[in-house]
């Protein structure tokens, strides 16, 4: 018997699989770094849409007493000055990284906290929290698009089978368990503008995978967010002088506060995390996951409906998302089996 080392490379680092060889050159690779990253990120998928649903919720909860662009700034200067405690060492020691990577952290701070932030509170004023958890459920086929006109990506059939699933199980929820819904359906300027946000955010997680980096996660998440912060300034100010600065009390600090913590640092840095192992494709689809999490959450607290079509939806999604996402690992077959 005999080892052989392969390696294989992602965004951000290596990570080294050790397979076991026998006589009859069978292969199987052993538990490694690699395969329990992958098993982390697989658990992930199920708990980082629930993050997202968070900014989902509380973008309709605050449509009435925070402007938009206001808590898209609030909330990434947030994640900044939080993260930057823990990244700022690694910044400051890859000065020369940031330079080099200035354009994509701009253009991916412009998509990720620009469009997808202030482009979802902009919409919450004129749509409810279960729409923008439905719609925001389309950008998994942006992502798997974008990657394959991209990037030449390709899902395996058990993945595109998956997928299919899931999105019946989102179409499912969307016509509300009536296909004559097709017939009627009414788009509001809010419905509209988080079709875009989800393109934007296909994008992102698109370019986020693609685009080498020599940061960790966590500390290219905080030059993300910095540059987000950035891009949204001449906005802010505009929106300042119209409307003027929002009320400081305590809902407003207690929004911004679980915005900052939540889906901003803890949903993106996971975010990131699963398409680092998972590629952007597969982590895409958890975003399916959304609308079962909107509508549960926007029912217990802000009384909007949860019907039998909610139900039914998740049925189809929970599976697919699992023949999606899920890698068998392969068994080591004994030598005698392959002669």
């Amino acid at each position: 018997m005999r080892d052989v080392a392969s390696a294989a490379g992602g965004a951000g680092g290596e990570a080294h699989d050790r397979v076991v060889c026998t006589g009859a050159l069978v292969c199987a690779p052993m538990d490694t770094a690699a395969t329990r990253d992958q098993r982390i990120a697989q658990l992930l998928i199920f708990v980082t849409p629930a993050m997202f649903t968070t900014n989902m919720v509380l973008a309709r909860a605050t449509a009435d007493f925070i402007p938009p662009v206001a808590l898209a700034e609030l909330r990434w200067l947030g994640v900044v000055l939080l993260l930057l405690p823990f990244c700022g060492a690694e910044l400051r020691r890859r000065r020369a990284a940031l330079a080099r990577e200035w354009r994509s952290l701009l253009i991916l701070g412009s998509l990720g906290m620009g469009i997808c932030g202030a482009g979802v509170y902009l919409a919450a004023a004129t749509t409810t929290a279960t729409n923008i958890g439905l719609l925001y459920s389309f950008s998994p086929i942006g992502i798997i698009l974008l990657s394959r006109a991209m990037f030449g990506e390709r899902l395996s059939v058990r993945q595109a089978l998956g997928a299919a699933l899931a999105f019946s199980g989102v179409l499912v929820i969307v016509l509300r368990g009536d296909p004559a819904t097709l017939l009627h359906l009414r788009f509001t300027t809010g419905d509209l503008l988080i079709l875009v946000a989800a393109m934007s955010w296909a994008l992102y997680a698109v370019l986020l995978k693609r685009w080498p980096s020599a940061f960790s996660v966590n500390a290219r998440l905080t030059a993300i967010a910095a540059a987000g912060v950035l891009v949204m300034l001449p906005f802010l100010a505009w929106e300042l002088a119209v409307q003027g600065p929002p009320v400081f009390d305590t809902r407003t600090v207690a929004a911004v506060l679980t915005l900052i913590v939540v889906p901003g640092a803890g949903a993106y840095a996971t975010y990131s995390y699963i398409t680092k192992h998972l590629g952007p494709s597969r982590t895409g689809l958890t975003l399916y996951l959304s609308p079962i999490y909107t509508a549960v959450v926007a029912w217990l607290f802000l009384g909007e409906a949860f019907a039998a079509h909610h139900w039914i939806g998740a049925a189809l999604v929970l599976p697919g998302l699992y023949l999606a996402t899920h890698q068998p690992v392969p068994h080591t077959r004994p030598a005698d089996e392959a002669r």
